[in-house]
């Protein structure tokens, strides 16, 4: 009934036949609903009751009659398109806002879309063999299938190494200009720790790690708990010094070897960006890939001048925009295609 309402604002109402095939495309799901159609619309509009009509099996609609729908309903479209936009799909409209302009109705939203996202690590391949149909040759099975058959070669046995996740690496910067995208960013590493194995940091004027208080199952616990551990949220940024404590605490010991890298921030970098420089480039020689993630490279004015990310585009793999979540979504693609 809503999708027929919905069809009538597109229609001529002074025109019957517009608002009998409204009604006919959106209220019969089935031929034997078309007799039905028919009488309660004629007893409605004309004031005539029909008498009672058998089913039109076979009967199809006109192609001149669905042609002159088509097109009342292209030009109403084209007189009333503030009612078009509002009928999109409200998900799909918000996945292309940028998280910054959201109301908080619509953050409430935002958090049960980022909860639904189902990443999947990249994979990298294990020590440990298996059997396949590919491959190179298993030399081992091989002959002990000769010495099954009489030492005759009756088949090649092959193998291909197995495949394991690898590890993924998210350093969030929580500096007063992202705060407006923290909040989403955290419930982001939140989907990913709890379900591959990821390591989560905060870069602010400090290193924070936070894998252990996001690796709770019930979001709004693990939001919390990561709020009461970051001690210098929307304070400044000193992305050199936060990065170099996090590789010589962690990444040069093994968390970062071979680890695809986000690093999420907007570039502005407050201490020496020569620093910042020398550990991008350390973290480039150690991660199997480092994804630089900006909320502000959606916008197709945007250009990396700022001093941060200047200093850091040589040593990046990928510059990803990361303002909404349909970015976020593009995101967890390439981390899985790493």
């Amino acid at each position: 009934m809503q999708t027929y309402l919905d069809a009538l604002e597109l229609m001529d109402l002074a025109d019957l036949d517009q608002v009998y095939w409204a009604g006919r495309v959106t209220l019969c799901s089935e031929l034997d609903d078309l007799p039905k159609y028919d009488a309660a619309f004629q007893a409605w509009f004309t004031g005539v009751t029909p008498r009672a009509a058998q089913p039109r099996l076979g009967h199809q609609p006109k192609r001149a009659h669905l042609a002159a729908l088509a097109a009342s309903a292209g030009s109403g479209a084209e007189s009333n398109s503030p009612h078009v936009e509002r009928r999109a799909s409200d998900a799909e409209v918000l996945r292309h806002r940028d998280i910054a302009e959201l109301t908080a109705a619509e953050r409430a939203h935002l958090r049960e879309m980022i909860a639904l996202l189902r990443p999947e690590p990249p994979q990298r391949a294990a020590l440990r063999w298996r059997p396949d149909r590919r491959g190179r040759v298993d030399d081992r099975r091989t002959v002990r299938i000769m010495r099954a058959c009489g030492g005759e070669p009756a088949r090649l046995a092959r193998k291909r190494r197995r495949t394991r996740p690898r590890r993924v690496v998210l350093l969030i910067d929580v500096s007063g200009s992202m705060s407006p995208y923290a909040d989403a960013l955290l419930r982001f590493g939140h989907a990913m720790a709890h379900r591959s194995p990821t390591e989560v940091f905060t870069l602010g004027t400090r290193l924070t790690r936070l894998t252990r208080q996001l690796g709770q199952r019930d979001a709004e616990l693990a939001l919390a708990a990561a709020a009461r551990a970051v001690p210098d949220f929307a304070g400044g940024t000193r992305l050199g010094e936060t990065l170099r404590a996090f590789l010589d605490r962690w990444g040069q010991r093994g968390v970062a070897r071979q680890a695809v890298v986000v690093l999420f921030s907007d570039g502005w970098e407050r201490g020496d960006v020569s620093l910042l420089g020398a550990q991008m480039a350390r973290l480039g020689r150690l991660a199997h890939r480092v994804f630089w993630v900006n909320p502000h490279a959606g916008s197709p004015v945007y250009e990396p001048v700022q001093s941060g990310i200047a200093v850091a585009l040589p040593h990046v793999d990928r510059l990803l925009a990361g303002h909404s979540v349909a970015t976020l979504d593009h995101l967890l693609r390439e981390v899985r295609r790493a």
